[in-house]
């Protein structure tokens, strides 16, 4: 028996359970597909030729940053550079897109990290430092930990910019998928960041005040994901250029189907589009 899914996607939800194993949703249109459960199987992913944006839901015949139209991609705050750059971050400067998004979504505390996605790397979130953030998840981190708290997402920015003189801020999404990554002593890392920082790290709190910065004491978090297997040559799937696909499923990671035949598939990438997956 097949049963059929249609409708708008969207990214995949996920959450951590308290042993750290990944557990993922699929929304499709009305339904919310358990990802987890469809390991092994066969499926068929079908594109139907129309996107909708995410945010306003207009038809739009290109999707931009993962899901938006061209005007909201140059109206919404959320999609504004400063959101890949918080570093630039231009709200004191009276120029935010929405300043009611911007106060309550860059006016809070927000997390420094560091996380092995295949190799380590310094990144934020604003979840808090109790359980597994999303943000890890969707990089792909097999292990995870917090290194300092900071008041707003500007010094967050400013604050992973001094990291990158020392250590990476992107995943290599490719380097992320090829397996399962060699244990790193996350607590050591940081040690040895925060003693190449420190410098510049005492200049930015006496900009900032001496308590806008501070060392948080977090374990590291070992993150399970529902993989059977691993691709050894990797071939991305574009719905753009392959419409439709079929394939057994071998597991999830980050945002990524890895299905079989090497081929892979960032599900995040193509939200908005109007789906169908059989299974």
């Amino acid at each position: 028996m097949t049963t059929h899914y249609t409708g708008t996607l969207q990214k995949m939800r996920s959450e951590a359970d308290n042993t750290n194993n990944v557990h993922y949703a699929l929304p499709i249109g009305e339904d919310s597909v358990n990802i987890n459960a469809l390991i092994g199987k066969h499926i068929t992913l079908t594109y139907h030729g129309e996107i909708n944006c995410i945010h306003c839901d207009r038809k739009t015949n290109k999707s931009f940053n993962q899901g938006y139209c061209y005007p909201c991609l140059i109206s919404l705050a959320q999609c504004d550079s400063c959101i890949i750059k918080p570093e630039k971050c231009h709200y004191h400067e009276g120029t935010c897109r929405e300043p009611e998004w911007g106060e309550t979504h860059c006016f809070n505390e927000h997390f420094v990290y560091l996380a092995n996605t295949g190799t380590v790397k310094v990144g934020i979130t604003r979840q808090v430092t109790e359980g597994v953030s999303t943000r890890w998840i969707d990089q792909g981190a097999t292990q995870a930990t917090i290194m300092l708290r900071v008041p707003d997402r500007l010094t967050s920015g400013l604050v992973e910019t001094l990291c990158k003189d020392h250590i990476a801020d992107k995943t290599n999404w490719r380097t992320m998928l090829k397996g399962q990554p060699e244990q790193v002593d996350l607590e050591q890392v940081k040690a040895q960041l925060m003693e190449k920082i420190s410098a510049q790290l005492n200049v930015l709190k006496q900009e900032k005040g001496l308590q806008a910065v501070s060392e948080v004491n977090a374990t590291t978090h070992h993150i399970h994901y529902p993989v059977e297997s691993y691709p050894v040559k990797i071939k991305s799937l574009n719905l753009d250029k392959t419409p439709s696909f079929s394939g057994v499923l071998n597991g999830v990671k980050g945002q990524y189907w890895l299905l079989d035949e090497d081929r892979v598939i960032n599900i995040r990438k193509f939200a908005g589009y109007r789906v169908t997956l059989s299974v």
